[in-house]
């Protein structure tokens, strides 16, 4: 690591001779494969954006310049030339730096970022606030082709367009894409030749001239357009206001770098936005990767001379549970269709695929489309499972309410990574959906407990008429034999799984939802506490509740949810409707974002696990907690 030992910033990065980068580039590579081969993490798209990433700190003057990156789980080489390298080793972990930009993390992390399409909204309004403040300071928004399938990508150009005297340039980062001629010295030479000055100052002067006979102006702009769109795919972003520039090959540092300096040179001369179109690839410089991205890009720790190999947990998770139930479902009827919004491996819709290729339906990074395309589906008598993310679903909020609750349609939701979900952190734990659905009317909501719960609800919800929503967490479950019957539960209906003895006295019950059904009963070991399992979030067992409320001294409920308007307040405005005054203790996350690292940490952190539950209980009810035990030792 000769060169990249001595790079600490971009300001280190700028002092090199361009004849070096190459060089660098291979070092930067090399380090991000032995990286994340010892702490797992993205891999694949970290790999394809070595030399960009290069290139953008070697021409722009970051920090003061903005670069926002879409998603950011391509951002490894960026955390390393900014100062982080020597915090790679604790990258994603509890603690260590996080696999994704923040803002808290660096200076250079201009922009937040996790979920996708936010970056050219975000880099349009740094280029406006630059253009407030009098600043030259250029905004970048570095988006990739998956990225461009949201509506919100789109309604950001729609904005950037019409907006003079920015300085803002959107590079369309092409990894995957077969819309563009081969990449080589013929399109090097176009697109630096058409991001100089001399090409756009003679386009411009010539649309001025012929402005003054307006049919030969139309004409040659038609002829422009068509002889352009012969040769380069810009035609759709040049309509949206853009000078656009490209494909360009992203890995070469001689075609990347004096494209970049004149499009920088170009803003300064031009009041439009401009847009770069690079092409990339996922895994670039490690064969393993590039053969299989998908595989590769995002795994656990491995040893990078052999590969990586996902081996196969002992117990079955939830994802696979569910994906096996879809082919199931699918198998008894005609009607159901399977949506995802771009995760069909997350979600477990690879067997579906397969096994219903005229059934799956896999929209693109599109959740709101994903949501409404089940509606219209619903509408006309089809059968809809959506295969969702919990933190994706959030930004299909309103299409969830006025598009299916409102019209009642019969959609299943099949909400994967409820709660914690570990490394990627803040941005993708499940941490609001019970409170943000349980407030919708219409809806049903379930929270499993168990593996085979979990089948079992999904068949409820389908056969639901309305919608319904099951919540999993990630990973696997306690190891519950799973049922290949399928049968309906009863809808509002818990369960006690654990009585107390009789001899303690009426005590302490827990009303733990879904995952947290396990780490309750393991702690009412402890002080000898009934346990419920109440399985529907809503509509809630208030049966149940009241009875649970009058034959114990004490209520705790238990969620991996936050408390804010989470089952916990469910649960105190059933006993409020019902006029029954008991005291109640509501467990679950706090009201902060919690911070990447192993689950079980997080939720020790969280006072979520056994141990955590009993102090809680123990410090609200210290009389209850000891009188339990004066009991039992009487015993």
């Amino acid at each position: 690591m000769e060169l990249l030992d001595n790079v600490n910033s971009p300001s280190d990065l700028r002092a090199l001779d361009r004849t070096q980068l190459p060089q660098l580039a291979d070092e930067l590579r090399a380090y991000v494969l032995e990286s994340v081969s010892k702490t797992g993490g993205h891999l694949s798209s970290n790999l394809g954006t070595v030399e960009l990433t290069i290139a953008l700190h070697y021409v722009f003057d970051t920090p003061d310049d903005r670069i926002v990156w879409d998603v950011g789980h391509q951002t490894y080489p960026h955390k390393i030339l900014t100062g982080r390298r020597e915090q790679m080793g604790r990258l994603r972990q509890h603690g260590g730096i996080s696999g994704f930009p923040r803002r808290a993390e660096s200076e250079y992390d201009t922009f937040g970022t996790a979920h996708s399409s936010t970056s050219i909204s975000a880099a349009l309004g740094m280029a406006v606030a630059a253009r407030s403040q009098g600043s030259a300071r250029h905004s970048i928004a570095v988006i990739g082709d998956g990225a461009m399938s949201a509506g919100m990508a789109f309604e950001a150009l729609n904005n950037a367009g019409v907006t003079d005297n920015v300085r803002l340039l959107v590079i369309l980062n092409d990894n995957d894409m077969s819309i563009s001629p081969a990449v080589g010295g013929l399109n090097r030479y176009l697109a630096r030749l058409m991001s100089g000055k001399f090409y756009a100052t003679a386009k411009h002067a010539g649309k001025q001239v012929l402005k003054s006979f307006p049919p030969v102006f139309e004409l040659a702009k038609k002829l422009e357009e068509h002889a352009k769109g012969m040769v380069v795919p810009g035609t759709l972003f040049e309509e949206f206001g853009f000078n656009y520039i490209g494909p360009i090959d992203g890995h070469d540092l001689d075609s990347l770098i004096p494209t970049l300096q004149n499009l920088k040179q170009l803003s300064e001369h031009l009041s439009g936005p401009q847009f770069l179109h690079v092409v990339t690839k996922k895994g670039q410089g490690y064969k393993l990767a590039e053969a299989d991205p998908v595989l590769y890009h995002g795994p656990t720790k491995f040893d990078p001379n052999v590969g990586f190999t996902a081996a196969s947990p002992a117990k079955p998770s939830y994802t696979r549970i569910f994906g096996d139930w879809l082919c199931d479902m699918a198998a008894l009827d005609a009607r159901l269709i399977g949506i995802t919004p771009a995760m069909r491996e997350g979600s477990g819709l690879v067997r579906f695929e397969q096994e219903y290729p005229e059934r799956y339906f896999d929209v693109g990074i599109a959740e709101q489309h994903a949501v409404t395309f089940a509606a219209g589906l619903a509408c006309d008598g089809m059968k809809p499972v959506v295969a969702i993310y919990s933190t994706f679903l959030q930004r299909a909020y309103d299409q969830l309410i006025h598009d299916v609750c409102i019209q009642n349609l019969p959609v299943v939701f099949a909400l994967d990574r409820g709660g914690l979900v570990g490394s990627d952190g803040a941005t993708h734990h499940g941490a609001f959906d019970l409170s943000y659905l349980r407030c919708l009317p219409n809806a049903i909501v379930m929270a499993a407990s168990d593996e085979n719960e979990c089948r079992q609800m999904l068949y409820t919800a389908f056969k639901h008429d309305g919608p319904a929503a099951v919540r999993y967490p990630r990973g696997t479950g306690p190891g519950v034999a799973i049922e290949q019957a399928m049968s309906e539960l009863p809808i509002g209906r818990g369960e006690v799984r654990r009585s107390s003895n009789a001899a303690s006295g009426r005590r302490i019950a827990l009303l733990a939802f879904g995952s947290m059904v396990p780490a309750a009963l393991a702690a009412a070991e402890q002080f000898d506490a009934t346990v419920a399992n109440m399985r529907f979030v809503k509509p809630l067992d208030d049966e149940l509740v009241a009875r649970l409320a009058r034959t114990h001294d004490a209520l705790i409920t238990i969620e991996e949810n936050v408390i804010a308007g989470g089952a916990g307040s469910a649960c105190l405005e059933s006993l409020a409707t019902q006029g029954i005054e008991v005291p109640l203790l509501r467990l679950g996350l706090p009201d902060r974002f919690v911070d990447h690292g192993d689950p079980p940490a997080l939720l020790q952190e969280c006072g979520l696990d056994p141990a955590g539950i009993a102090a809680a209980v123990r410090t609200r009810f210290p009389e209850l907690t000891r009188r339990v035990r004066y009991v039992q030792s009487a015993a």
